[in-house]
């Protein structure tokens, strides 16, 4: 490497004058493409998405065994249902949010697979609150900790949009047009936060409003559809 050469604090290159551009360290070693990390993240979530609906399978034989009329799986599991179509709702959202900003991504660093590994984590751990949720109904220890599980996710993909904002390279192309839609992405997801810990500072001071302060994530949607709309 030359002597002019430099790797920042978050481990990308930067290179003096004369020099091409090259990402440094942070590449792995072998390369591996935006396309192969983008279907490994899928197959993750359509597992943690079809995990949720099992606690549900499971009352059939419980329902069965008790000699109950068959539609005691449903009318007598109303929490454990709503708690299933809350959070499948919530993956298959943010699952779109992910092919949004993935959508254009060629090549795949050591910080961003990290992180992408930290949001497939939160992905992954998902189901657990949900049926939590299902059995303990409005406590405010179980909606600490899913509203957590999201904020965490959110957090992790707005370090990856940062991380394409800031390295033009890892995305095809590299245009304007596809750099001002990571930009976009990047001013969405990092409002997105916010609106987040907002809803749980709502979900925990006021327990009748828990998971009916998620709808404050569709705000930023809102405010970008309607920005577009008005620059046409």
């Amino acid at each position: 490497m030359g002597g002019n050469s430099v790797i920042d604090g978050a481990g990308e290159g930067q290179v003096g004058p004369g020099e091409p551009s090259v990402p440094a360290q942070n590449k792995i070693e072998g390369g591996v493409s935006g396309e192969r990390l983008v279907l490994f993240t899928d197959a993750v979530t359509a597992i943690s998405i079809t995990l949720l609906i099992l606690p549900l399978v499971d009352l059939v034989p419980e329902v069965a065994s008790a000699h109950e009329g068959a539609s005691e799986v449903i009318t007598g599991h109303l929490d454990q249902i709503w708690s299933f179509l809350l959070s499948f709702a919530v993956i298959a959202n943010i699952w779109q949010e992910h092919h949004r900003s993935f959508s254009t991504v060629s090549k795949a660093t050591r910080p961003l697979v990290v992180w992408n590994m930290g949001w497939l984590l939160s992905v992954v751990v998902l189901p657990l609150p949900t049926e939590m949720i299902g059995a303990f109904g409005h406590d405010r220890f179980v909606a600490a900790f899913y509203y957590a599980v999201l904020l965490v996710g959110m957090v992790c993909r707005l370090a990856m949009l940062r991380i394409l904002k800031s390295n033009p390279w890892m995305v095809e192309g590299g245009g304007g047009e596809t750099l001002r839609r990571i930009a976009h992405l990047y001013t969405d997801s990092y409002i997105n936060v916010i609106a987040m810990v907002v809803a749980f500072a709502l979900a925990l001071a006021l327990p009748v409003l828990q998971y009916y302060s998620l709808l404050l994530l569709l705000m930023p949607g809102r405010v970008r559809f309607t920005g577009l709309r008005r620059s046409r």
